[in-house]
């Protein structure tokens, strides 16, 4: 294993210009940010690129009312200090590790350096627990900043997942299986985009790709429009035909650009949130978008979102609205 950085060599904020961080692990050393880390270095053997292991800390003002209350040790050193045994945690952790690693010992807040690593970033990994600065505040303010700001594609892998049991170097190695990657939809350009990365994620891991579409039952939409009745329900079927034809287009269309992957659609009538935890369940990655038309994407950082990261059974992507060439041969925009 080759370590490129010295965690006590860096310091300073991330230099968003360098981009060359490849996989970025958010960690603090808590078991799901151990989890992240086994997901990240897999990710980045994958890859074939650098694995970048990031400890955040912040240094409060500290105001001292007599030269008596003075600490012995200064308060950002002794949080520096804290940071690089965290970080031999994770040099630990990555001993039999194959590939190049670099560690980064960055001071501010934990959100703001993983936006701020995620723009020379291939990817960002983080856990859905831990005990403090990136992930103990994953379903709030980090979560919401996160998602909605990385420049790249951010993994969140829940506290429940296993990467298997292997052990040495062997336990660093991509785990390719027959689950498919589960993909988001809503008709939206950005849920295609998504679906690029899905795709891509789908082939690199030798297997397919599912692309979901969920839709409100007749049940919910009662709620808001009681004066429909039990004879909508034909006109929901109607709905429903013509939203599984929309998304076997798209799936024609993704098939277009990845001819060897196997793709195959669905349209699920239901709440997205238990529609998509259960999906995560059956899948090596879920992807999701964060922004769209409705359904799935529009509300990522909602209560949909907050609902699917807090309950999903498996790691989750969410990638950031981009441009990709490939979006101007879909039929919607070939007219």
């Amino acid at each position: 294993m080759k370590n490129r950085v010295d965690p006590q060599a860096v310091q300073s904020p991330i230099d968003s210009s360098e981009r060359g961080l490849g996989v970025v692990a958010g960690f603090d050393g808590s078991g799901g940010s151990l989890l992240a880390l086994n997901y990240a270095a897999r990710a980045a053997r994958r890859r074939n690129s650098l694995l970048t292991v990031i400890t955040a800390f912040k240094v409060p003002a500290m105001i001292y009312t007599t030269y008596a209350a003075l600490p012995a040790d200064r308060e950002d050193e002794m949080r520096q200090r804290v940071a690089d045994d965290t970080l031999q945690q994770a040099r630990a952790y990555l001993s039999e590790y194959p590939g190049e690693v670099s560690y980064r010992a960055v001071r501010g807040d934990a959100a703001g350096v993983m936006v701020e690593a995620s723009a020379a970033a291939d990817l960002v990994v983080i856990g859905a627990r831990g005990r403090g600065g990136f992930l103990s505040r994953l379903l709030g303010s980090v979560a919401s900043a996160l998602p909605a700001h990385s420049h790249c594609p951010t993994v969140v892998v829940p506290r429940h997942y296993r990467g298997g049991n292997a052990e040495g170097r062997e336990k660093f190695y991509p785990r390719n299986d027959d689950l498919p990657v589960v993909v988001g939809m809503d008709g939206s350009q950005h849920s295609r985009y998504a679906a690029l990365a899905a795709a891509q994620a789908a082939q690199d891991r030798s297997t397919s790709l599912h692309m979901l579409m969920a839709l409100p039952s007749l049940e919910r939409w009662l709620v808001w429009y009681p004066e429909l009745d039990e004879a909508d329900e034909h006109a929901l079927k109607r709905r429903k035909t013509a939203i599984e034809a929309s998304l076997e287009t798209d799936a024609q269309w993704l098939r277009s650009h990845f001819p060897q992957l196997e793709v195959t659609a669905s349209v699920a009538s239901g709440d997205p949130i238990p529609i998509l935890e259960r999906a995560s369940g059956e899948a090596q990655l879920t992807v999701l978008g964060t922004r769209g038309r409705g359904g799935l994407a529009s509300t990522l950082l909602g209560s949909v979102s907050k609902g699917t990261l807090l309950h999903a059974r498996g790691p989750v992507m969410i990638v950031p609205e981009g441009a990709d060439q490939r979006l101007e041969s879909h039929p919607e925009n070939s007219d």
